[in-house]
């Protein structure tokens, strides 16, 4: 059952973001880091978000939620002024930076009763893959290969690390998220390893899921304890794996890589 629904959770506080030194960053650009909106890093005169909601509109997903803090009025006005021809844009409200399982649930009304594809605001995913699980039935994931992320995008090997790990069965259906893998657990996953990057699509059943878990060690409701709930319940979450690139703006560091690889991107919204 195919969706046109996207979820976008825009509303992080941008922690590493604030707190990384100065990198070459222009004063638009370190205006946006020191407030933690990474979404809107400007990045040859668009918001990093643009790109992001154009690669959704790619992929046949034309209504979108932006997850956003009720400080974010910049964030509605900018969107709001736009003359869209491909988007329709709906704002959910974050009122407190709880975590991704609460930024979930904060878009529960713009969903109903459809599945929804739900993506990180600072990364930027391939259309394929997006496509991928729009036209997917039931949920879903994309399980990333660490050999593609480090050739088609700006994450070095290095940091491929502190990425979750999923396993999947051999059907294809996830099993275990394992969230900053060991070396061990790294070694024992081999070289079929597949990375997260937060790339989900979702039935309905996730937002009883939000409610049920509760705050992890960092405080915080996390995503993934949901997914986890969901699959010991009996949920089957297929992992389609893609061997494409994604984008991270996690740090200041990040600015001028991913300004860089877009700096010829067209926008389309």
């Amino acid at each position: 059952m195919a969706t046109n629904k996207a979820v976008v959770m825009a509303r992080g506080l941008g922690s590493r973001m604030k707190k990384d030194a100065d990198a070459s960053l222009t004063p638009d650009q370190a205006a946006a880091a020191a407030s933690g909106a990474k979404a809107m890093m400007p990045l040859g005169g668009r918001p990093f978000l643009d790109h992001s909601l154009s690669r959704l509109a790619d992929a046949g997903l034309t209504e979108v939620c932006l997850v956003i803090g009720p400080e974010h009025t910049g964030v509605r006005d900018y969107y709001d002024s736009l003359d869209l021809e491909r988007l329709e844009i709906f704002y959910a409200v974050q009122d407190e930076p709880n975590g991704t399982a609460d930024a979930v649930a904060s878009a529960e009304w713009f969903a109903g009763a459809d599945q929804v594809v739900v993506i990180n605001g600072d990364n930027l995913y391939p259309t394929e893959a997006l496509a991928a699980l729009a036209a997917s039935d039931g949920s879903a994931t994309i399980g990333f290969t660490p050999a593609g992320l480090v050739a088609n995008s700006n994450i070095p090997a290095d940091r491929m690390t502190a990425f979750a790990s999923l396993t999947a069965d051999e059907s294809g259906a996830l099993v275990e998220i394992v969230e900053k893998p060991t070396p061990e657990q790294l070694a024992a996953l081999g070289e079929d390893r597949l990375v997260s990057m937060n790339c989900w699509l979702f039935t309905p059943a996730v937002f009883d899921a939000c409610r049920e878990i509760m705050p992890s060690a960092r405080g915080e409701l996390e995503i993934v304890d949901a997914v986890r709930l969901l699959v010991s319940d009996g949920e089957r979450f297929a992992v389609l794996p893609s061997s494409e690139g994604v984008l991270d703006l996690s740090s200041r560091g990040d600015v001028a890589s991913v300004a860089s690889l877009l700096a010829d991107s067209e926008v389309r919204l």
